[in-house]
């Protein structure tokens, strides 16, 4: 298993920060891909973030209530990315995914 960083996304509205509300999980929890993982709100909504991973939680990289820029990572995870083609936190600690 590899320990991958999650970071904050564009939620689609050209928007570069927003603040994460609350957490729905805590280091150690198992996760799922697709879990809501946190709330973030922007200045024009309230979203939901999904996981991208299944393992688990190995740290929270950010607390409730901090403002991050988009692309900060927001969350570490200890398992099997989603993606096709993950970058592991031992190469890079800035990590985008994009679907491809």
């Amino acid at each position: 298993m590899s320990q991958f960083t999650f970071p904050l996304p564009d939620v689609g509205e050209g928007l570069t920060e927003a603040e994460i509300v609350s957490w729905r999980v805590k280091p150690g929890d198992e996760v799922t891909v697709n879990q809501v993982v946190c709330e973030i709100e922007t200045a024009k909504s309230l979203v939901e973030l999904p996981s991208p991973f299944q393992g688990v939680v190995k740290e929270l990289l950010v607390n409730e209530g901090d403002t991050v820029l988009v692309g900060t990572p927001i969350i570490s995870v200890e398992g099997m990315a989603a993606t096709p083609h993950p970058i592991p936190v031992s190469r890079t600690r800035w990590v985008m995914l994009r679907a491809v």
